[in-house]
C-alpha cells in the first residue's frame, strides 16, 4: 500500500452541534477503531486530498497530537449536496492484522488485438483482498498482452501469495472487444456481398 500521513486533534465535544462546527471551520469529525481504544478526532479537510480522490490503497499514519497510530480508510460520508467529505472512519492495523481491502487493478503491456482493430475494456478497476496489511500490494499487475480480439481476461488468473481473493474468480477484468463502428462497417460490407451474390443468380436465372 502506498503511505500518508494525517495529523489530527483530539475531540474535547461530541455530537451533532460540536460536529457540524468542525465542518464549518474546515475540519473532518473522525473515529479510530479496531485497537485497544477508540479515538474520536478531527483533522483539516485539506489532508484528506490525497487520500480520498484516488483509486490506490493507502496506509495511513495518524498523528493525534503526538500520539501515532497506523490505519486505513474504513468509511467516508460525504455532503449529498456539495459532495464535501463530512465524516471519515479509521481502522486500526498492525503489519500482522488481517484487513480487509480494495487494491487498484493495473493493465500491463499492449494487448495483441489493438492492431486488428479491437478496443481493450478495462472492467475490474479494483480488486478486494484479505490478508495482513504487511502483504497487501499498491497495485495488483495484470498482463493483458496476449489478449486477441474476443479474447478476456478474468480474476482466476491472478495470484497473490498470502492473500485471499474476495472477488469472484469468473468476474472479468478486461477484454478487447471489437468498435461498435467497426462492426457496423463489417455488417455492412456483409449485406452488400449477400446482395451482389443475389444479383448475380438473378442474373444468371
Amino acid at each position: 500500500m502506498k503511505k500518508t500521513e494525517i495529523v489530527g486533534f483530539n475531540r474535547a465535544n461530541l455530537g451533532r452541534s460540536a460536529s457540524n462546527q468542525l465542518r464549518a471551520e474546515g475540519q473532518v469529525p473522525c473515529v479510530l477503531y479496531g485497537g485497544k481504544e477508540q479515538v474520536s478526532f478531527y483533522a483539516p479537510a485539506y489532508l484528506f486530498r490525497p487520500l480520498i480522490y484516488t483509486p490506490d490503497a493507502y496506509e495511513v499514519k495518524l498523528n493525534i497530537e503526538g500520539k501515532e497510530y497506523q490505519a486505513i480508510l474504513q468509511d467516508k460520508q460525504f455532503h449529498p449536496v456539495n459532495d464535501t467529505l463530512t465524516h471519515a472512519d479509521f481502522l486500526e492495523i498492525t503489519s500482522d492484522k488481517v484487513i480487509k481491502i480494495s487494491v487498484p487493478i493495473r493493465l500491463i503491456g499492449t494487448p495483441a488485438g489493438l492492431s486488428a482493430g479491437g478496443k481493450l475494456q478495462h472492467k475490474l478497476r479494483k480488486l478486494r483482498v484479505q490478508g495482513a496489511a504487511s502483504a497487501i500490494p499498491e497495485y495488483v499487475d495484470v498482463d493483458v498482452t496476449t489478449l486477441k480480439l474476443g479474447d478476456s481476461i478474468k480474476v482466476d488468473v491472478i495470484d497473490l501469495p498470502g492473500l485471499t481473493i474476495l472477488d469472484s474468480l469468473s468476474n472479468p477484468i478486461a477484454s478487447i472487444v471489437v468498435p461498435r463502428a467497426a462492426k457496423l462497417a463489417d455488417d455492412s460490407d456483409e449485406d452488400e456481398d449477400e446482395e451482389a451474390a443475389d444479383a448475380s443468380e438473378d442474373a444468371a436465372e
